[in-house]
């Protein structure tokens, strides 16, 4: 969807938007100047005093109708599409005397925030527009303006402080609270991958730059704003730049955990890439056998199977392959899922948390301290069978089940194995 900043000229602006002209001044302390803020919650500010503020509480007609008229600007907007935003789910019995309702509470609540006495909402050929006397900036305008500024220099530093400007600006989600609306949620589609597409070409020139400590703040800020898009892989490209390649471990493994517990998902093959790069740099201090022996032990004995992070289940199961390869010993794969009545995967519900907890507990305490485990996936868990049978797969298979099923619960387990390595003939 176009819009004015875009469309026309400062000239060409006859009902006064107007654009951005200071890209480092707060636009929303700007004498005489509304200021609406979409990335995130929705705010209006007029002369630094808040009009509506930040909460989902807030939202409501007023908001839902300044929104769209400060943000469709000079493209306007017709009575229909109001009707549609205004009355989502309902036909009001006087279309006309509803909008008319609505734009005169809304002049009152201007006009008590300190606005000046005119007519906001203007109706031309069938379409109503922002009047022109007041004028309006927002944190979208300033983006997209931002942004076109950094397409259009050649200079590199230019380009770096116009990147760093439009991605701090993206504070979140477009009207987040507002998601289900369709034209929202197009939009917020468009920005998400503007933020994106800034955010990959900033790590790139800061790359060659060699700024890794803004390289590492970009990838936090990433992270925080634009939540499970693996973002993270950027700092820690920067950590192992920096030669802290603990941190950036223990930035991977909580990052691998928190993907999984809170979205069911694995970071993509980026991260496992820097992961890689990361193994690379590990070097310690010379020490004494024993003492390294020390470090490597695993401390307090515990009970039942090793519970691992994928990362070191993968490379525990690529050492056991080449293993038993030689040896000879047989080694099962066996994927545990979670499955509903129909035997389908069980992957959303309000107790799939509590299921996965008790079968992870299931698990581990049938299996051997030998036997690896690993939580895959929401609802999901893999176990290495250390030199065993598939007869025995079973009757593991039968235990954890007598663990895991209580109450004559219709939820169940569904169990996939696999020998890790098979003799070709």
């Amino acid at each position: 969807m176009s819009r004015f900043p875009l469309m026309l000229s400062h000239e060409e602006c006859s009902w006064g938007i107007i654009l951005l002209t200071d890209m480092t001044s707060s636009a929303n302390t700007k004498h005489n100047v509304l200021y609406a803020q979409y990335f995130g919650a929705f705010s209006l500010t007029y002369n630094g005093r808040l009009i509506t503020g930040k909460s989902k509480s807030s939202e409501n007609q007023f908001n839902y109708l300044m929104q769209l008229m400060l943000y469709r600007g000079a493209e306007g907007i017709s009575r229909n599409q109001l009707l549609s935003s205004l009355f989502t789910g309902r036909d009001p019995e006087n279309p006309g005397h509803a909008i008319y309702s609505i734009m005169y509470n809304a002049k009152k609540k201007l006009l008590n925030c300190g606005l000046p006495d005119v007519n906001y909402f203007v109706q031309k050929d069938g379409k109503f527009y922002w009047n022109s006397e007041i004028p309006v900036q927002s944190d979208v305008m300033e983006f997209d303006e931002l942004l076109k500024k950094a397409s259009e220099t050649d200079d590199s530093r230019s380009r770096i402080e116009l990147l760093k400007q439009a991605i701090y600006l993206y504070t979140g989600d477009f009207l987040e609270n507002q998601l289900s609306t369709i034209w929202i949620a197009k939009e917020n589609w468009r920005y998400r991958k503007q933020f994106a597409g800034a955010v990959e070409e900033l790590a790139k020139l800061l790359e060659e730059e060699k700024d890794v400590n803004e390289l590492e703040r970009l990838g936090k800020y990433a992270s925080s704003v634009q939540p499970f898009s693996n973002w993270e892989t950027l700092t820690m490209k920067a950590l192992v730049s920096k030669g802290e390649i603990d941190k950036a471990y223990r930035l991977f493994e909580s990052t691998s955990e928190q993907y999984l517990f809170s979205q069911g998902i694995k970071p993509d093959e980026k991260m496992y890439g820097q992961l890689e790069r990361i193994s690379q740099h590990f070097e310690h201090s010379s020490s004494t056998l024993q003492e390294i022996q020390q470090h490597l032990d695993e401390g307090e004995y515990t009970n039942g199977g090793f519970n691992c992070s994928y990362p070191i289940f993968m490379g525990i199961y690529r050492a056991v392959s080449r293993i038993s390869e030689r040896g000879g010993q047989m080694v099962y794969l066996m994927l545990c899922t979670i499955v509903d009545t129909k035997g389908n995967n069980l992957v959303k519900g309000s107790k799939l948390d509590e299921l996965s907890r008790r079968l992870e507990e299931a698990i581990r305490t049938t299996i051997r301290r030998s036997d690896i485990m690993n939580h895959y996936a929401k609802g999901q868990y893999l176990v290495l069978l250390m030199n065993t049978t598939m007869e025995n797969c079973e009757i593991i298979e039968k235990r954890i089940n007598e663990k895991f099923m209580v109450n004559r619960q219709r939820i169940s387990v569904k169990y996939y194995v696999n020998p890790v390595w098979e003799e070709q003939t």
